[in-house]
């Protein structure tokens, strides 16, 4: 994961205090569900150990995944976001110009991406079609479903 990952203050903030509830609280938590596992027996017959260690390996991949997450963050201050073309941390105002529905997003990284809020990733179909756009441009989006034309109606930071 070498490719930097652009995130606000406060998902960093965030990332960083996830990070620190996994390593103190969920890793040991986890050990210790392994040692009282290993305490009842049989390790070739223990399920509950087996589940102990499985649950253990994803919770150290999460940690693992994080580290590398935030060693490649670049924090985006939004201050300094040019709106006059479409970039990652500006709110795009589309219009789908075959249903005419009008939609409003915020450009983010892949780890800020949620659609229920409204936030849609840099690298997604829709994200990377409409980079660099300004007001007014028609946009082609090539997604699953085919190609969609969106018009870039407003952009704010």
């Amino acid at each position: 994961m070498a490719e930097t990952n652009y995130v606000t203050q406060e998902s960093f903030d965030r990332m960083q205090t996830e990070l620190h509830s996994l390593k103190s609280i969920d890793r040991p938590a986890a050990s210790k569900a392994i040692a009282e596992a290993r305490e009842k027996g049989d390790l070739k017959e223990n399920a509950e150990y087996d589940a102990a260690k499985e649950a253990q390996g994803l919770l150290e991949a999460k940690i693992k995944y994080l580290e590398g997450v935030i060693a490649t963050a670049r924090i985006l201050d939004e201050t300094n976001i040019d709106a006059s073309r479409v970039s990652i941390l500006t709110k795009v105002t589309l219009t789908n110009l075959a249903t005419k529905k009008t939609v409003t997003y915020q450009i983010v990284s892949e780890n800020e991406a949620s659609l229920k809020d409204g936030k849609i990733s840099v690298t997604s179909p829709i994200g990377s079609g409409i980079l660099g756009k300004v007001v007014g441009d028609i946009a082609e989006v090539t997604v699953p479903a085919g190609l969609l034309k969106f018009k870039i109606d407003n952009i704010t930071v």
